[in-house]
């Protein structure tokens, strides 16, 4: 019954593995549904900040604010990378470090240089060894984190390309598209274009103290509400992701006792045949 016993064994511990997996994806499910409230929440606001910057630069088209100004030539480009501090959620990370490393080498047969900044651990493990200029970098993103948590890492980039140091901005995460579905996404900041503020513009508002001073002040709040909606995106779309892969880590390890059950059974009515023929057959021997 060697073989019977080593079996129940693997038995046991895919038994074991499964209750870890079901308590994670308990865990995921709910943390979800808080994260995805925390977005529904943010995207209002994010959206309604960008129709009060386009009409603000409609008011007073005579002034161009510095992260509205095109560069007629791109010399270097940045990066705000964000991915997940854990693993265990399938290939949400792979697939952002994936895109954002296309559209770098694509930048790159025209010459032209990339900064990084990293939120998330993956993302730093990642370039670590792959290589890259990081100019910043942070971690310890989740449900609790704050717009305040990672302003500095945006402040970074926003003087660079004040500074002329960068001509281009992007933000990398994932976009949740659905409880089954996260889309990588890459989207540019830097410069706001023209044609979206102007396609934007709708209505006639007085504003004090004036225009010039508000979209001064709201273009730094708005790009900081960007890379943050990015950032609770990216941490709703963790958390639907990991819920989707401990659950199928469940359903294979129910598959996987299944298995291992009904070879345990063969294995038992084997032995027991086994010893009903070595029985039968002393007895005939005595006889």
């Amino acid at each position: 019954m060697a073989g019977s016993r080593e079996i129940r064994t693997k038995i046991e511990s895919v038994k074991s593995t499964k209750k870890i997996t079901k308590a994670m994806q308990m865990v995921a499910s709910s943390k979800m549904r808080k994260t995805q409230n925390r977005m529904a929440a943010t995207r209002p606001y994010a959206e309604k900040l960008l129709d009060v910057i386009a009409h603000l630069a409609m008011a007073n088209p005579e002034y161009k604010n510095a992260y509205m100004k095109i560069r007629p030539t791109v010399r270097k480009v940045g990066y705000i990378v964000i991915t997940t501090d854990r693993g265990l959620c399938g290939a949400l990370n792979t697939n952002v470090l994936r895109a954002t490393l296309k559209d770098m080498q694509r930048w790159e047969t025209k010459g032209v240089e990339t900064d990084l900044s990293l939120v998330g651990n993956k993302a730093d493990a990642f370039f670590r060894h792959f290589g890259g200029n990081v100019v910043a970098k942070g971690n310890h993103i989740d449900d609790k984190t704050h717009i305040e948590d990672i302003i500095g890492m945006v402040k970074i980039m926003m003087e660079s390309y004040r500074d002329a140091k960068i001509d281009m901005l992007f933000v990398c995460y994932n976009k949740f598209i659905s409880t089954m579905k996260q889309q990588a996404t890459i989207q540019q900041l830097l410069p706001i274009t023209p044609h979206e503020v102007n396609e934007k513009a709708r209505w006639d508002y007085i504003y004090e103290p004036d225009p010039k001073s508000l979209l001064d002040h709201l273009m730094k709040r708005y790009l900081e509400m960007e890379v943050y909606q990015s950032a609770v995106e990216n941490l709703a779309s963790e958390q639907s992701a990991r819920m989707i892969s401990m659950m199928n880590a469940t359903n294979n390890a129910d598959e996987l006792i299944k298995e291992l059950q009904l070879i345990y059974n063969k294995a038992r009515q084997a032995a027991i045949t086994q010893e009903i023929s070595e029985i039968v057959g002393g007895a005939a021997a005595i006889k």
